[in-house]
């Protein structure tokens, strides 16, 4: 098992209950456009795309992220309608508030800095958070029909992040490995 790596991302995941209510979605976008990527991991909003790290070092990165956690504050999140990337990605819109973008920098410049994770797509583009709902596997025909349904359906949730969760693949879909509480009081 020499220098075997898996793959992770961090991420803000709503409350169960958004949670469930986005899987929902997910799961009608499975049903009725045939697009079931989406399914395979939590509704989250990605502050780090996946990466790949040596599972020798799991407790470094763990480590590092719980004390990165602890300097911050929960950030408030607000989940406002739908939103594409033409023609593949239909997702929930997340409002894109100072607070949000700047947890977003801080946590890439700390990676970058304290493990040397660093992913060069993301430096190269502004942040645009979201909740995908489907994407990948969604083809261009029912991405037109669906983008009908949701383009102006409303959707309204708020909530406070309280906590980073690092999410790691099995080789099927991700899933919550850790969760890193952010100060509180």
């Amino acid at each position: 098992m020499l220098n075997m790596k898996k793959l992770f991302f961090i991420a803000l995941l709503p409350p169960q209950t958004i949670q469930d209510s986005i899987m929902e979605i997910k799961q009608h976008c499975a049903d009725v456009y045939e697009s079931k990527a989406a399914l395979k991991s939590p509704p989250h909003i990605t502050l780090q795309s996946p990466f790949k790290w040596e599972v020798d070092a799991v407790p470094i990165l763990e480590e590092s992220l719980k004390s990165f956690a602890q300097t911050r504050k929960p950030v408030s999140i607000t989940l406002q309608g739908f939103g594409a990337f033409k023609p593949r990605v239909i997702y929930v819109n997340v409002l894109k508030t100072p607070e949000l973008i700047a947890i977003q920098q801080d946590l890439m410049a700390y990676l970058e800095d304290s493990l040397g994770i660093v992913d060069e797509r993301s430096k190269n583009r502004s942040f645009s958070p979201h909740v995908t709902i489907a994407f990948r596997d969604l083809k261009r025909q029912n991405f037109r029909k669906a983008w009908t349904e949701f383009e102006n359906q409303p959707l309204d949730f708020e909530f406070m992040a309280s906590h980073l969760t690092l999410l790691l693949h099995d080789g099927r879909r991700w899933n919550v490995n850790v969760e890193f509480p952010f100060l509180t009081g």
